[in-house]
């Protein structure tokens, strides 16, 4: 059971489709009059009026204001606190999850039930019921993507499993909707689906990690955004600038948000040619280690042409930026990304590297981690180890750390592998940066290594 249902389940509020308040129920995208809309501002942007509880936490005030900024990054959309405007969202610290459909008259509750609600894709679906949004099991189309598996469902909620009369943007169904239920929604008896994807069963279903790609497109197409974003959620993919390998067009600005389940992300760009300009202030790409053009920059403005470092964010979430002005383009960029479970880049002026589970336990086998220290053009960086110690052979060929003098992938090795109980004396670069390998196998481990860099001039 998710956790929308199972905080719902019981709540004794009068809901439909179990999270969808009643109040002339309508669909936004179903309503010809358009007064179910936010509307649009002159600027282009949709703003949406809000207000919180006090009740709430701090922190889960951080957790609402982080889902709510996603859609800013990715639409026209603005969650805006309300200062006196008549129609708005009072989100709530009530029993449940819950949101009314589309937009209504004056102050209009959504339901962040505090016990079990603050999380980024719950809080997203409220949100998105609010812009006029229905479960994606239940639009016109569904009965060619999903069977309803009747008999496994408890009776009191067999009406949330209905077809509703939905516009569906002519856009595909997604399986992967942060609107759609999970396989075993209501059922009444465990292990029993009450939803099956067809033709293809083991398609997953339910997820409510945050926004999908087709929730983003949805969301544009029926707000009219000018707006070029994409949600890339798969374990490993490839994503390029438009018409690549011809040239882009101008005035272009689009993001891509990388969002894994779990661990890092690894960015490596496959080409990169970009208008060069003084402090690549015409056309630029930008990476950020998050979810938003407020999170801790990776890379900042970069334009030019030829190889570029490769990227891991602090965890599973990064997103990649790409702006272009109204003259002169160029091939623009090709890119993969890819999950890893260790390494890092560091642009910092000073930090530390450690090999995974340094000072609480042996690294694992099976590691192969790589960081990047990245100091601005001109600068070098200077490390210095104060602890090493990992599995000893006379080749370094089983457990090691190699160390290139750049930020490159080719950049020279500086000196050869390391491993044992070296004394690596203190490091520094000749150009910008430093790139540190360490990959273990699959027998005996050790405490592993720290190294403190700084960034020198």
């Amino acid at each position: 059971m998710s956790t929308i249902e199972r905080m719902n389940k019981g709540s004794g509020k009068l809901l439909q489709h179990v999270d969808i308040k009643t109040k002339e129920g309508r669909s936004a995208i179903g309503c010809p009059a358009g007064n179910c809309f936010w509307p649009k501002s002159d600027s282009g942007l949709v703003n949406v009026p809000y207000t919180l509880d006090f009740q709430f936490s701090n922190e889960d005030k951080a957790v609402i204001e982080k889902a709510m900024l996603e859609f800013a990054t990715l639409t026209c959309i603005r969650f805006v606190p309300r200062t006196s405007e008549a129609d708005y969202l009072n989100i709530i610290n009530d029993i449940g999850c819950w949101s009314m459909l589309g937009r209504s008259k004056g102050s209009q509750d959504v339901s962040l039930d505090s016990s079990g609600c603050i999380f980024h894709g719950v809080i997203q679906h409220e949100l998105n019921h609010a812009l006029g949004f229905e479960h994606e099991h239940s639009r016109s189309d569904r009965d060619a993507y999903i069977r309803i598996l009747w008999n496994n469902i408890i009776p009191e909620y067999k009406a949330s499993f209905n077809v509703s009369d939905t516009n569906n943007l002519k856009l595909e169904y997604d399986y992967s909707s942060v609107m759609h239920y999970g396989k075993f929604a209501f059922t009444n008896e465990y292990r029993l689906q009450t939803i099956q994807p067809i033709p293809d069963n083991s398609v997953k279903i339910g997820q409510r990690i945050g926004l999908s790609n087709l929730d983003v497109a949805k969301i544009n197409k029926l707000y009219s955004c000018n707006v070029c974003s994409s949600v890339l959620s798969a374990d490993t993919g490839v994503f390029y600038s438009a018409s690549n390998p011809s040239n882009y067009p101008n005035n272009y600005n689009c993001t891509w948000l990388i969002r894994l389940s779990s661990n890092q992300v690894l960015l490596q760009f496959k080409a990169f040619d970009v208008q060069t300009s003084a402090g690549c202030k015409s056309d630029y790409i930008r990476v950020f280690d998050g979810p938003s053009r407020t999170s801790p920059l990776l890379m900042d403005k970069s334009c030019g042409s030829g190889q570029m470092p490769s990227l891991v964010a602090s965890g599973p979430v990064m997103l990649v930026e790409f702006v272009t002005d109204g003259s002169i383009t160029a091939t623009g960029f090709r890119a993969s990304y890819s999950t890893v479970n260790c390494g890092g880049t560091f642009v910092s002026p000073t930090g530390s590297v450690f090999s995974p589970g340094f000072g609480t336990q042996e690294y694992l086998p099976f590691s192969d981690c790589t960081w990047t220290i990245i100091a601005p053009l001109g600068s070098k960086v200077r490390l210095a180890f104060t602890s090493f110690n990992l599995e000893s052979s006379k080749t370094c060929s089983y457990d090691w750390l190699e160390i290139r003098d750049g930020v490159l992938p080719t950049s020279p090795f500086l000196g050869s592998r390391h491993c044992g109980k070296e004394d690596i004396q203190p490091i520094t670069s000749t150009s910008n940066g430093l790139i540190l390998r360490f990959v273990s196998d699959s027998s005996t481990q050790a405490s592993g290594f720290m190294a403190k860099y700084s960034i020198i001039s």
